[in-house]
Formats: C-alpha cells, sequence, structure tokens
C-alpha cells in the first residue's frame, strides 16, 4: 500500500508537470501568432496610407477646385489633409508599439491585456476612417452644389420645388451610405479577420490562466 501511495504520487507529481509543459507551450504558439497578426495588422495600415495617397495624387482636389473658380478652398482642404495624415500616423505609431509589446510581453496576463488593447486601437482607427470618408462625401457635395456652375439649373430646381429638393437628398443619403457600407465591408473584410483570429487567441490565453 506503501509503494501505491509513493507512486500515485508520483504520477501526480509527474501529470503537474506535463500540465505546466504543455501550457508553456500553447503560451508560446499563441504569443507567436498574436504577435503575427498585429505584425500585419501594421503593415496593411501602412499599405493603406500607401493606397490613399496614391489615389490622391491621382485626383487632385486642386485642380478641381481652380477649375470653378474657388482657390481659396485649397488651404482649408491642405489643412483636413494634414489634420487626417497626422492622426492616421498617430495610429500607426500605435500598431507598431502594440506589435513591439506583445513580441516582448512575457506573462499571460500581460499578452491578454495587449490583446484587448490592440483590439480596441484597431476599432477606434476603423471608425475614425469611416467617419472622415463621411465627412469628405459631405463636403464635396456642399462644395460641389454652393460653388459648381454646372449645377447651377439643379440648383434652381431644388429651390423652387420642394420634391426635387426631397428626392435629391434621399439620393445624397443613399450615396453616403452606399459608400459607407463599402468601406465598412472592407475593413471589416481586412481587419475583421485579423482581430477575430486575436481575439480567438484571447480566449485561448483565458482558458490557461484559469
Amino acid at each position: 500500500m506503501k509503494e501505491l501511495d509513493l507512486l500515485k504520487k508520483d504520477w501526480k507529481k509527474n501529470e503537474n508537470s506535463f500540465e505546466q509543459v504543455s501550457e508553456k507551450e500553447i503560451y508560446k504558439m499563441i504569443h507567436k501568432k498574436s504577435s503575427s497578426i498585429v505584425k500585419w495588422i501594421l503593415i496593411i495600415s501602412i499599405l493603406e496610407v500607401l493606397l490613399w495617397t496614391c489615389l490622391s495624387l491621382c485626383f487632385n482636389s486642386d485642380d478641381y477646385l481652380i477649375k470653378i473658380n474657388h482657390s481659396e478652398l485649397i488651404a482649408y482642404f491642405e489643412v483636413l489633409t494634414i489634420f487626417n495624415y497626422g492622426v492616421i500616423l498617430v495610429f500607426i505609431y500605435l500598431f507598431y508599439k502594440n506589435y513591439i509589446t506583445i513580441s516582448t510581453t512575457a506573462s499571460t496576463k500581460q499578452l491578454m491585456k495587449d490583446i484587448l488593447k490592440t483590439r480596441k486601437t484597431v476599432q477606434y482607427y476603423v471608425w475614425y476612417n469611416l467617419g472622415m470618408i463621411v465627412l469628405s462625401l459631405i463636403i464635396g457635395f456642399v462644395i460641389a452644389f454652393a460653388y459648381n456652375p454646372e449645377v447651377n439649373a439643379l440648383r434652381h430646381k431644388i429651390a423652387s420645388d420642394s420634391k426635387i429638393m426631397a428626392i435629391t437628398i434621399g439620393i445624397l443619403l443613399l450615396t453616403i451610405v452606399a459608400f459607407f457600407g463599402a468601406f465598412w465591408l472592407f475593413y471589416r473584410l481586412i481587419y475583421g479577420i485579423l482581430l477575430r483570429k486575436l481575439y480567438a487567441n484571447y480566449k485561448e490565453l483565458k482558458k490557461i490562466d484559469l
């Protein structure tokens, strides 16, 4: 009986050690996967900025403002552009900081906190971009209706007929909603997949931490 008791004790000791080794291996794997996901978030955000920069060079708003004889608005657009790039660069810096933090994290609890922090940062980034897209569309429509001489006839029709005004506003709102929905799907596809994987890692870490 004494020998059996000793064998059970020894087996339990070994069983615990196996669990610890297994948990360490799982942690290392999740740590590596999480670091890779955050790295891709950083890379994609940089590529996105480069894409928008190329598109802005192809479709220069300055030429349009000069064409409609309102070049004084260029300065306001430059301020808005500088502000927008400043905010995006801050987000990219935060993504880089999150990547470095997660890559060097040594504890399960800290890694869980870093994952949640990264998810929030990405969510704020996505909503900021969606907000700027809607704002840009509204500004574009206002300038087109207020300053573009090519829409003079439409302005007169809107002013004289409330039905045409309602239809025009409806079309503009549908356009904004359509663009918002398209970009929301775009961000959900790109960042949503990465965030779901990151949250799956968080849930696995939570099991280890219990």
